[in-house]
């Protein structure tokens, strides 16, 4: 029965409405007091926190492998929650210098660049000398920036030229000024898209492999390429107008600074050498592998720098190798070749091609095979077939092995056959997802959940400049949802799987994309300010109990190039840790929705000098 204000009266309910006119009026000051309140709320100079964003999209499963937890992505209703549970003012003081290593000191690699390990070493023969030494503690100094330093030249035109100052190093425009590498102009350095083997133009190249073999459909079952020894990898950035994407790598070596043009230009790179110990990539994962003089000695140590290529290589999948004992009957170049037919036939490799071009240089291209019938009908058994793995081994920091890796198998122990094509491989089932039931299920919607964020808050919300971003680091990819809803921007992502998370870097290359093992507690294997992007999802919390976070903002900061961002999203109790970090180093942050990071690396240095210019 209704209860009117006269019967309560008559029942002498006075306290209740004493009680209930105070609340009312206590609510009616307090939203008048929060609508003459402004709606975003400036903390510092350098910090600020957004106005809301549209609420993020919905939460990954549980056990999804970037080990986001199901409620990390909880809208913030309103701005002044994120605000509350964080004072952003707060600083570390912390004194900053740069590296004192001369004019090395702005290309430092601190794990390349250990060059007091390098001088303990008792061997260099098999290039233990560009493999990675990193020295204990990290060092926290700053790289410098080049004298006259300037925002990178913009993709696409950055292909072809490059600001001299920002990479400022002559020697390879000499060294290989007959191959048509690289040139000097004014103030650019020009890539004309020559090559030592590419006398005719990288183009004209690529066609004659097309021509040579028609079954090597560039963009469509020829997608994930590894380029060895690839100069300034001009072959890998004409590949990209036919949907290919080229891992191409290099060492630290006397051809100066190679892959640091190669990243300048915004072709995908990293630095690397096939010595003793493995390639930080999984089994079976390139469609293509292609060597043009590499100067690799492929029967060395008893053919282990081959048996690496045949374990990365997918059965069924190519190696292109073009040089000179392919095409000359020289001494030398004959022993070579009788050396890599025995080599080759032992791996029951088989020659689909072999032919020269008009300007006489030529290739063969082999072919891994896809079932073990021809291992099982070898005479002699060796190299043997590796051991079954009883479980993924990460390869970071494994030594090279004298066996023939075994072919991938489904859940139910039937041989893989080849990728899907490109597109359609990118959002197909991947063959190495996890035999549990809902594997497939959750991979799905990592997808989902990622075209929605990306879509959402990240293109939408966040302050973040899309036409100066090429190079692009995801620190801890996962199944590469990050990159994949990406996929349509003029960007390209080095998807990166931390070796203490799960692995999944055979999906990331399933799925058409590219990426790397790699311990964020070291140093990442390029050089200074070649990122103009680093993306971190909830990377932190297996790291904070193995490393300081001061050691991972240096080294963000030196892979960083001034002008780029970070962009973080993680718990408060990790971004409270970071922000104050970043904010010594001069960085300005901004803070959405209580969990998404925007930090964006300006031009300071410890030491300020006249000539470094932000136009």
């Amino acid at each position: 029965m209704p209860i009117s204000v006269q019967n309560m009266f008559k029942e002498r309910k006075f306290p209740f409405l004493f009680a209930f006119s105070f609340l009312l009026i206590s609510v009616t000051i307090l939203l008048f007091s929060y609508s003459s309140s402004s709606p975003s709320l400036l903390l510092s100079t350098n910090f600020q926190v957004s106005d809301p964003l549209p609420p993020p999209p919905r939460p990954l499963p549980s056990r999804s492998p970037n080990n986001v937890p199901v409620s990390s992505t909880k809208p913030v209703s309103k701005t002044t929650a994120a605000a509350s549970d964080v004072d952003l003012n707060v600083s570390l003081d912390l004194k900053w210098e740069n590296c004192q290593l001369g004019p090395l000191a702005v290309d430092y690699i601190p794990c390349l660049d250990n060059w007091k390990a390098i001088k303990e070493l008792k061997s260099r023969r098999r290039m233990e000398h560009r493999e990675r030494h990193c020295p204990k503690p990290s060092p926290r100094c700053l790289a410098p920036l080049p004298i006259g330093y300037k925002v990178p030249v913009h993709w696409p035109k950055s292909r072809d030229m490059i600001w001299y100052g920002n990479v400022p190093h002559p020697k390879l425009v000499e060294y290989k000024k007959e191959q048509n590498w690289v040139r000097k102009s004014g103030d650019y350095f020009v890539f004309p898209g020559g090559g030592t083997q590419f006398k005719n133009g990288v183009q004209s190249y690529i066609d004659f492999i097309h021509k040579t073999l028609p079954a090597i459909k560039w963009g469509k079952n020829i997608r994930v390429i590894l380029d060895v020894g690839c100069g300034v990898a001009s072959f890998g950035g004409y590949l990209l107008d036919k949907d290919v994407i080229t891992m191409s790598f290099a060492p630290k070596d006397e051809h100066e600074s190679q892959i640091q043009f190669a990243l300048e230009r915004g072709i995908p790179a990293i630095l690397s050498v096939i010595g003793t110990q493995k390639l930080t990539f999984p089994d079976n994962a390139y469609d293509l592998i292609h060597c043009a003089r590499c100067r690799v000695h492929w029967d060395g140590d008893g053919g282990k720098p081959l048996l690496e290529l045949n374990r990365v290589l997918k059965p069924g999948g190519y190696f292109i190798w073009s040089a000179t004992p392919v095409y000359r009957d020289d001494e030398r170049d004959s022993k070579v070749w009788k050396s890599m037919v025995a080599l080759t036939t032992s791996l029951c490799w088989k020659i689909v091609a072999k032919t020269v071009d008009s300007t006489g240089v030529g290739l063969v291209i082999y072919q891994k095979p896809s079932s073990y019938s021809c291992y099982k009908q070898r005479k002699e058994k060796l190299p043997p077939l590796c051991e079954q793995k009883t479980n993924q081994n990460v390869s970071w920091y494994e030594p090279l092995s004298y066996c023939i890796s075994r072919l991938p198998v489904d859940r139910m122990g039937n041989l893989l056959r080849w990728s899907t094509p490109w597109p359609q491989r990118l959002s197909s089932k991947p063959p190495s997802l996890p035999s549990e039931p809902d594997a497939e299920d959750i991979f799905i919607e990592d997808t989902k959940h990622w075209a929605a964020l990306v879509s959402e808050v990240y293109l939408d919300g966040l302050a973040i400049s899309l036409g100066r971003i090429r190079n692009v680091i995801d620190m801890n990819a996962g199944y590469g949802g990050f990159a994949a809803a990406l996929i349509d921007q003029p960007l390209w992502v080095m998807n990166v799987v931390p070796i203490d998370a799960q692995d999944t870097l055979s999906i990331i290359f399933e799925r058409g994309l590219i990426g790397v093992y790699h311990d964020w507690c070291e140093s990442f294997n390029t050089y200074p300010r070649t990122y103009d992007l680093l993306h971190a999802s909830f990377l932190f919390k297996n790291l904070k109990e193995r490393c300081d976070i001061i050691d991972l903002a240096v080294e963000m900061d030196r892979i960083l190039r001034p002008g780029g961002y970070l962009l973080v999203q993680d718990t408060m109790e990790n971004i409270k840790k970071l922000n104050p970090v970043l904010r010594s180093l001069h960085w300005s942050t901004t803070l959405y929705q209580g969990q998404f990071l925007v930090g964006e690396k300006g031009f300071w240095r410890p030491s300020e000098n006249d000539n470094r210019k932000e136009t």
